[in-house]
C-alpha cells in the first residue's frame, strides 16, 4: 500500500468514527444520560459529526474517477458488466449487515427495549426493496441507520458510469465526459442540492461526488495547467454554491476536494512518514463494513445498558465507548467475511436468501 492510500485510509477512518459517534449522540438513550455532563460535545456530535458523510461522498467520487475515467475519458466499453460488479461489491457486505440488523432489532424489541432507534419489523416488500437498494425511493423505513448511503453510492456510480460509457460509445461525444460531470456537479450544487425532497436521488449528492472526481483529475492530469484549471474549477464551484446558499455540508465537501487535489502534489512518501497511524489505517480499510454494521452493535449495547443501569453516568459513558469498540470489532469480522475475498453473484445470492429468510421470520414472529 502506498503512503497516499494510507493517508486516505486514515481520513476514511476518522469520518467513519465520527458517523458512529453521531448516531450514538443522536439516537440515545446512553447519550441522554451523558448530556448534562458533556452538553457541548454531544451537541456537536449530534449536529456536525454527521457531515462526515460528505467526506465519504467526495472520496467516493475520487475513487470513481480512478476506476471509470482515470485520464478523463471513460475506459469501459461495456456498461452492464461494470455496473453488475459494482452492485455485487456494495451489496455483499450490505446484505450480511442487514441480516445482523434484523436479528438485533427483533432481539432488543423482544427484550423490552422500546426506543425510537429500534426499527419496525420489516415487511416482505420492505426487505426486497432494501435488497434492490430502492428502500428510500419506495419510502420504506430503513432497517438500519445509514443504509441509505449504499443506495446513493450505487446511484452515483451508475449515473457517472452511464454518462462516461455513452461518451465512449459515440465518437462525437468523446470529449464531453469531463464536461458533463462538471455540468452535473454545478447543477447539483446550484439547484438540486437546495431541494431536500430530492435527497433519495443521486442528483442531490452529485455535487460532492463530482467535486471528488475533479480532485482526482486535478491530481492526475498530465499537464500542470490542466491541474490548475481543475483546482480553480473546484474552488469556483464551491464558492459560487455557497454564494447561492450557505451550506456547511457543501463547504466541507469543497474543502475536502481541494485538500485531496492539493495533497496529490505533495511528496507523500516523505510527508506521510510522520503521519503513520497504523490503527487508523486498519480502521480505514474496514470503514465500509464498520459503517454498515455499527448501528445494530450500538443498539445491542444501548439495550443492555438501559436495562441494567439507566441513568448511571459511569455505565452509560462506558457503554458508549463499548459501542464504538464493538462496532469496530464487528466491522472487522464483516470485512473478513465479505470484503476480503472475491465478491461474486453466487455469494451474494446466499446472503440475499439469508436476508429474505431473516425478514420472513421477523414478520412471522410479529404475527404470532
Amino acid at each position: 500500500m502506498t503512503s497516499r492510500n494510507t493517508a486516505l485510509d486514515q481520513i476514511k477512518a476518522v469520518a467513519c468514527l465520527l458517523i458512529v459517534c453521531h448516531h450514538l449522540a443522536f439516537y440515545g438513550p446512553m447519550s441522554d444520560a451523558m448530556r448534562p455532563v458533556l452538553p457541548g460535545l454531544l451537541e456537536w456530535l449530534d449536529e456536525y459529526a454527521r457531515m462526515a458523510v460528505q467526506v465519504f461522498l467526495v472520496l467516493g467520487g475520487y475513487f470513481a474517477a480512478a476506476a471509470l475515467a482515470p485520464q478523463g475519458v471513460g475506459k469501459h466499453t461495456q456498461f452492464w458488466p461494470v455496473l453488475n460488479k459494482r452492485f455485487v461489491r456494495l451489496s455483499l457486505p450490505y446484505s450480511a449487515a442487514l441480516v445482523v440488523a434484523i436479528v438485533v432489532n427483533e432481539t432488543v424489541r423482544g427484550l423490552g427495549f422500546d426506543h425510537a432507534s429500534v426499527s419496525d419489523s420489516p415487511s416482505w416488500a420492505s426487505v426486497i426493496a432494501h435488497l434492490l437498494l430502492l428502500h428510500s425511493v419506495a419510502d420504506f423505513e430503513s432497517i438500519s441507520a445509514g443504509v441509505w448511503y449504499v443506495a446513493i453510492d450505487f446511484q452515483l456510480y451508475a449515473l457517472c458510469l452511464l454518462w462516461l460509457w455513452l461518451c465512449k460509445q459515440h465518437s462525437r461525444w468523446a470529449g464531453w465526459g469531463q464536461a458533463g460531470i462538471a455540468a452535473a456537479t454545478a447543477a447539483s450544487l446550484w439547484v438540486w442540492n437546495l431541494n431536500p425532497d430530492l435527497d433519495m436521488w443521486a442528483l442531490y449528492f452529485i455535487g460532492a461526488y463530482g467535486l471528488g472526481m475533479m480532485a482526482w483529475w486535478a491530481t492526475h492530469s498530465e499537464q500542470r495547467a490542466q491541474r490548475m484549471r481543475w483546482l480553480a474549477l473546484i474552488a469556483l464551484l464551491t464558492l459560487s454554491a455557497l454564494g447561492v446558499e450557505w451550506r456547511d455540508r457543501i463547504a466541507l465537501a469543497g474543502a475536502s476536494a481541494l485538500l485531496l487535489a492539493l495533497g496529490g502534489n505533495l511528496r507523500w512518501p516523505d510527508a506521510a512518514r510522520t503521519l503513520q497511524l497504523p490503527a487508523l489505517t486498519w480502521i480505514g480499510q474496514r470503514s465500509y463494513s464498520i459503517f454498515l454494521i455499527h448501528f445494530p452493535m450500538c443498539l445491542l449495547v444501548s439495550a443492555e445498558v438501559h436495562a441494567n443501569w439507566p441513568g448511571q453516568l459511569a455505565a452509560n459513558s462506558l457503554g458508549m465507548l463499548a459501542a464504538v469498540l464493538l462496532s469496530i470489532s464487528a466491522g472487522a469480522v464483516l470485512y473478513e467475511w465479505t470484503e476480503r475475498s472475491t465478491a461474486t453473484w453466487q455469494r451474494l445470492r446466499h446472503w440475499h436468501v439469508g436476508v429474505l429468510s431473516t425478514g420472513l421470520m421477523a414478520a412471522l414472529f410479529q404475527w404470532i
